[in-house]
C-alpha cells in the first residue's frame, strides 16, 4: 500500500475513483480513459487481480497514462477511502443495507456541495462490492437500468458518474477544427442567380403573376443553410454538369 498522494492543482475537486478488486488491466485501462475525459484523475485499486502495473491497462487507457501512473494501490477498501470524508458505494443489489440510494447524478450533485474528499467504490466486474465494502459507504449509488438486461461493465458504470461529474465543471466542447465561416453575399448572390439561369428557360417561373413569390421563396429556402465558400463551389459545379448537353462518354456506349 502506499499512502495517499496530493491531488492535482487543476482535478482537486473531483471524487476519488475507487476500483475494488478489478479483475482485467483492460477495464482498469478503460476506466481511467472515462475519469480523463470528464475531469477526474485519482484512481485508487484495491488488490488488482493481476497486480499492478498492468501491461494490458495503458493501450486500453489511449492516452489517459497519467492517471495510471499515478494510480495507487491498496490491501482493502478501507484503507483506500481512510482520507475521505463521504463515501459512496455503486450497487446494483441493496443486500439488506439501509442506505441512501441516489442516481449518479444526485450524487454527483451531492459531492460537488459537500466540503473534504470524496470517494465512489466500484466493484469487481463479475460480483460487484460485497457487504463490506457497501458498509464503508453513506450512501449507494444505483443507476436505473432496465430490469430486464443489466449488464453494465466497470467501464460503463465509471463513465456515468464521470459524466455527472463534468457537468458540475466547466469543460468546454471539443473545437470544430473543419468548421468554414459562412461564405459571403456575393457567392450566395451568384448562387441564386446560377439556379434562376438554369430554372428560368425549364418554365420553373411560370406563370408570371407568381414568379416574383417564387424566386423569393427559392433565394429563402437557398439562404437559410449558411453554405460556406467549399459548399457553395460545389453546388454551382453540380449546377453547371447539369446544365451541359449530353453526358461524357455518351458517345462511347451507343
Amino acid at each position: 500500500m502506499s499512502p495517499p498522494t496530493d491531488r492535482s492543482s487543476s482535478l482537486d475537486d473531483a471524487p476519488v475513483i475507487v476500483l475494488v478488486r478489478p479483475q482485467l488491466g483492460e477495464n482498469i485501462g478503460k476506466a481511467a480513459r472515462a475519469m480523463l475525459n470528464f475531469g477526474m484523475a485519482e484512481l485508487r485499486l484495491v488488490e488488482p487481480r493481476d497486480g499492478w502495473p498492468n501491461p494490458s491497462a495503458g493501450p486500453a487507457a489511449a492516452g489517459a497514462d497519467i492517471v495510471l501512473e499515478k494510480a495507487q494501490v491498496f490491501s482493502s477498501a478501507a484503507e483506500a477511502v481512510a482520507d475521505c470524508s463521504h463515501v459512496y458505494a455503486t450497487t446494483v443489489r441493496k443486500r439488506g443495507v439501509t442506505k441512501p440510494v441516489l442516481t449518479p447524478e444526485a450524487a454527483i450533485r451531492s459531492i460537488a456541495g459537500e466540503r473534504g474528499r470524496s470517494a465512489i467504490l466500484f466493484g469487481p466486474e463479475r460480483s460487484g462490492l460485497d457487504m463490506d465494502d457497501v458498509a464503508l459507504a453513506r450512501a449507494i449509488i444505483t443507476v436505473p437500468i432496465n430490469p430486464e438486461f443489466g449488464s453494465l461493465n466497470l467501464a460503463q458504470a465509471v463513465i456515468l458518474c464521470a459524466y455527472e461529474w463534468s457537468k458540475t465543471r466547466d469543460l468546454v466542447q471539443p473545437p470544430l477544427e473543419d468548421h468554414l465561416p459562412p461564405a459571403p453575399q456575393a457567392e450566395l448572390d451568384g448562387l441564386i442567380g446560377h439556379f434562376e439561369t438554369m430554372l428560368e428557360p425549364k418554365g420553373y417561373f411560370e406563370p408570371a403573376i407568381r414568379a416574383e413569390v417564387t424566386r423569393r421563396t427559392l433565394r429563402t429556402v437557398l439562404t437559410k443553410p449558411r453554405w460556406n465558400h467549399l459548399e457553395i463551389r460545389t453546388l454551382r459545379g453540380v449546377l453547371t454538369t447539369l446544365g451541359r448537353r449530353g453526358r461524357k462518354g455518351a458517345a462511347d456506349e451507343s
